[in-house]
């Protein structure tokens, strides 16, 4: 098939199938698998076949009128080159892998339970595994449509249709997170990512409506030729407010904080968000719609500021932390805010190179992650220790994850960190300056916190119970996702060696990896964990520095006060005028019956009746005279 056929099949597949799942019986769980499942794995193939054609490799567009907006055309279709091939390739591998993977986790063929109550209300995650999920089938056709719509954000040729999959992530994540409906803290945790992206949301919308109406058009293509004709405040305005919605859909400060409470949701919902979907698509459409925001230096260096708090906060947030996947999400923060520091000082292409192998370790370490919960039916590193011989395969296959990420040459995080370090190092003035002093000590942070949580869940005593060892259809996603961990840096070096610049300064990050892994190692064997450097300041770095708290006093409760007053005045002031006017009217009504049935009325008739008889007597006593 051309490129013309399969560009728009890309989207469309896993869509269709996921729309498919939604109509099957609930218990349909082979269905529900097979069409999830499908789905994915002939997204992946097509993107091969895309990635095999010269044409659709140079860049190529397929479109139609889909909508007319009065003087506007929305179009519907593709627009695809080598780099949204490349991210969609990402998309895919990673959506099959948490398919796949989803099937022993939730889909009950994950180990013989014991029986036991979890050990923790998080347990519930695994337990809920092991016993098989009642709703899996419309949990893997919700995967389905989440993967459609990131392709659509990924390959869309028209700012409507990227606004469409835009949103439906949005709707997807909600319902996704708050799947586990056994964990009090899922709906709360769903409707916070929910909120807090849609605020960002509100300027996405704004500054697409602002491009396309000084642009005449939505459609990309259109939209880019037509950015000399518009004013530096107009493109300043519009840049700074796509960013809003890149800021909530990417976990940006200050809308980062739904990122690790979102960890209530299942875990491989958990790689699916923070590897290849929703997080991404915040990075990936700045590098897209890159002509827009390299016109608005005011806001790059916005995005720069963004970038650097939020590659230290989520950092230092991950050092604290006891549960595994929350360390895991904040260094989810932390990692994009390297990506978003490469958009700032204008490397577009290393952000997307960071992204990629970020999608590969990011989704191992999660999936691994939940191959340690499952086993041990707790998130919380200080019940584990001790797992590397009774979980070789995991344990072998996390240790290259968390290579990646602090960057351990030759593992894949190291290559593109290293691209994102040299493009600061050569940028110039005061944003790649922060961007880069924040990444060479990210890279200390990282390592120091990913040795601690290995040394923590793998060496030290052993775990004392039982431990489930998952099954194949759980460890085999996990084995396929080490072989990108360890080798895409590399590949892609060797590929392209203008992609990262090994020079003397090089050394230095590495330098920084390597002390950061020994000082994760000096505090494990003094105190056996590493964290109890942080003394009394551990509680208020784990709740990242209070900001939580101050979001919920400058935000949430003004909001819910205004919330209550409202209601308050809508009850008393509203529907009381209303209800009062009725509760009158039915007051005075009974109190006419009342006096209508009253002894007083029927005295006044009694008087009327002898007042009439009276002048019938008189009159007839006039006549008879």
């Amino acid at each position: 098939m051309s490129p013309d056929t399969l560009g728009p099949l890309l989207p469309a597949v896993p869509a269709v199938l996921g729309l498919a799942g939604l109509l099957t019986p609930r218990g349909s769980r082979r269905i529900g698998a097979a069409l999830g499942v499908t789905g994915a794995a002939v997204s992946l193939l097509i993107v091969i076949a895309l990635l095999a054609n010269d044409t659709a490799r140079a860049g190529f567009e397929t479109t139609r009128d889909w909508v007319t907006l009065g003087s506007f055309r929305v179009t519907l279709g593709v627009a695809i080159d080598l780099r949204a091939l490349l991210v969609a390739l990402a998309v895919a591998i990673v959506a099959l892998a948490v398919q796949v993977y989803s099937i022993g986790y939730l889909g009950g063929a994950a180990v013989g339970g014991t029986g036991r109550p979890p050990a923790s209300p998080r347990a519930a995650d695994r337990a809920t595994g092991a016993a098989g999920d009642d709703r899996y089938g419309p949990y893997a056709a919700q995967i389905s449509i989440f993967t459609a719509a990131m392709l659509a954000v990924v390959v869309g040729g028209d700012l409507i249709l990227v606004l469409v999959g835009w949103e439906v992530m949005g709707a997807c994540s909600y319902l996704l997170i708050a799947h586990d409906r056994s964990l009090p803290e899922a709906p709360a945790a769903a409707m916070k990512a929910f909120l807090v992206t849609r605020v960002g949301d509100v300027g996405f919308l704004l500054g697409i409506a602002l491009l396309g109406v000084n642009a005449h058009s939505f459609r990309i293509a259109e939209v880019i030729p037509a950015l000399p004709q518009m004013s530096p405040g107009t493109l300043t305005a519009a840049a700074i407010l796509l960013l809003a919605g890149v800021a909530g859909k990417s976990a940006q400060f200050p809308l980062h904080t739904w990122l690790p409470d979102a960890m209530a949701g299942p875990t491989p919902i958990s790689a699916l968000i923070h590897a290849a979907t929703m997080v991404a698509a915040g990075v990936y459409f700045v590098a897209r719609l890159y002509p827009v925001f390299e016109q608005a230096p005011g806001a790059l260096t916005v995005l720069g500021v963004m970038a650097a708090i939020t590659l230290l906060l989520g950092a230092f947030a991950a050092t604290a932390q006891d549960d595994i996947k929350r360390v895991l999400a904040w260094s989810t923060v932390s990692q994009l805010g390297y990506m978003t520091g490469a958009l700032a000082v204008g490397a577009p292409d290393a952000a997307i190179f960071h992204l990629l192998t970020h999608a590969a370790f990011k989704s191992l370490l999660f999936l691994a992650a939940g191959c340690v919960i499952h086993a041990v039916g707790t998130n919380l590193m200080s019940r584990m220790g001790g797992l590397r011989k009774v979980l070789p395969v995991t344990f072998w296959s996390m240790t290259i994850g968390l290579a990646a990420l602090a960057g351990i040459p030759p593992m894949a995080g190291f290559w593109s960190k290293e691209a994102i370090l040299a493009a600061a190092e050569h940028g110039s003035g005061g944003t790649a300056l922060a961007v880069y002093l924040a990444g060479l000590l990210g890279t200390f942070v990282t390592a120091w916190y990913a040795t601690r949580l290995w040394l923590r869940v793998f060496f030290g005593p052993g775990y004392n119970d039982h431990v489930h060892v998952p099954s194949w259809v759980m460890q085999a996603p996990v084995l396929v996702l080490a072989v990108p961990s360890a080798g895409l840096g590399l590949g892609a070096y060797a590929a392209n060696q203008e992609l990262t610049e090994l020079d003397a300064l090089a050394l230095l990050p590495i330098v920084l990896v390597i002390a950061g892994i020994v000082a994760a190692w000096w505090g494990w064997r003094r105190t056996g964990d590493p964290a109890s450097v942080l003394g009394g300041a551990r509680g208020f770095i784990a709740s990242a520095f209070g900001l939580d708290a101050v979001q919920n006093a400058l935000v949430v409760a003004p909001v819910r006060g205004l919330a209550r007053l409202t209601r308050t005045a809508d009850e008393s002031g509203v529907d009381g005028v209303v209800t009062g006017v009725g509760v009158g009217t039915l007051a005075l009504g009974g109190s006419l019956s009342r006096w209508h049935r009253s002894g007083i009325p029927r005295a006044l008739a009694g008087v009327l009746m002898i007042a009439a008889a009276s002048v019938v007597v008189f009159a007839l006593n006039g006549l008879l005279r």
